[in-house]
């Protein structure tokens, strides 16, 4: 009969060879292994350093690039844009490049007439009967009658369009608008927190340039893109408008425009404004819309036409 002490023997003996198991194996293979651990790591080790490396010279290279940009427009745009009257209208989405855009603006002599930024709440679509009742009382002391204002009932559509019809030129033949009255309606918009008016307006424009950037992200996405073409499309209708945009994927508005056959051929586009060299490409496409009447879509995304417009000598 087996007892209790076979069994402490047994486990015990068991025990013992698993001991001297591990003891001989680390013996022999400790050498191997922390060899091969040891390449291992320094393998990793020189493969990080490259590619560290790799991001430097990246970066450097991005750096040239944009200061190549940035002497090349000292050399292409002066005089390009002289006695060209242009307004900049700037999304929320594309706020941090709008200086940089006007910036090339200014190089080529462009008369800025004023820069407009549109704030969230405009955009927000939870103000859209707020904005259909603002864009009728802010247009009655001007030349744009409330009947020519869309009446579909999307605020910022119609909202937009009196924007338009106040800072960028009239139709021949139609009533231009007085400096007070356009006043009064940027100070109608300016006072309920839908827009900032950096300085004052001068005059009306015979061009807008439409700063946006990245898609909306939150709940209200998609009716907040659907509103940024609803902006672009109302200032299509009254005068050249240069797209300077941030991306052409995701649905932003430089998206939009580009898969839309009829605005394309109308709107010009440009996926890297937030670049010098997007800039820089953001005032040729004006200088093309103003002295060709033509439009284009330039970048560097996949629906992007070419780098840069071809300009007539």
């Amino acid at each position: 009969m087996i007892n209790f002490r076979y069994h402490v023997v047994s486990l015990t003996a068991v025990f013992l060879a698993l001991a001297i198991g591990l003891v001989v194996g680390t013996a022999a293979l400790n050498g191997p292994v922390a060899d091969s651990l040891k390449e291992t790591v320094n393998s990793l080790r020189k493969d990080n350093q490259q590619m560290r490396q790799a991001v430097q010279n990246m970066q450097r290279e991005l750096e040239l690039e944009e200061e190549y940009a940035a002497e090349m427009a000292q050399v292409i745009l002066p005089g390009k844009l002289s006695g060209k009257r242009v307004v900049v209208l700037s999304l929320p989405t594309g706020r941090d490049h709008t200086e940089g855009v006007i910036k090339m603006l200014q190089l080529a002599g462009a008369d800025i007439t004023g820069r407009i930024d549109l704030q969230d709440k405009f955009i927000n679509p939870e103000n859209n009967n707020n904005l259909l009742e603002l864009a009728v009382t802010a247009a009655r002391p001007t030349g744009a009658p409330t009947s020519g204002l869309p009446g579909n009932g999307h605020g910022v559509e119609t909202s937009s369009a009196l924007l338009a019809t106040v800072l960028l030129d009239r139709p021949a033949g139609s009533e231009p608008v007085t400096e007070a009255d356009r006043r009064a309606v940027l100070a109608a918009y300016s006072n309920a927190n839908y827009l900032t008016a950096a300085d004052r307006v001068t005059a009306a424009a015979e061009a807008v340039v439409l700063v946006s950037g990245q898609p909306y992200v939150d709940k209200d996405s998609a009716k907040k893109d659907e509103s940024l073409v609803k902006i672009a499309e109302q200032f299509d209708r009254t005068g050249g408008i240069v797209v300077a945009g941030n991306g052409s994927a995701g649905g932003n508005l430089v998206a939009f425009v580009r898969g839309d056959a009829v605005l394309a051929q109308t709107i010009s586009t440009i996926d890297n404004a937030n670049t010098v060299q997007g800039q820089l490409v953001t005032t040729l496409a004006l200088v093309q819309q103003l002295t060709e009447r033509k439009a284009g879509q330039y970048g560097v995304g996949d629906n992007a036409a070419s780098l840069v417009p071809r300009l007539p000598q």
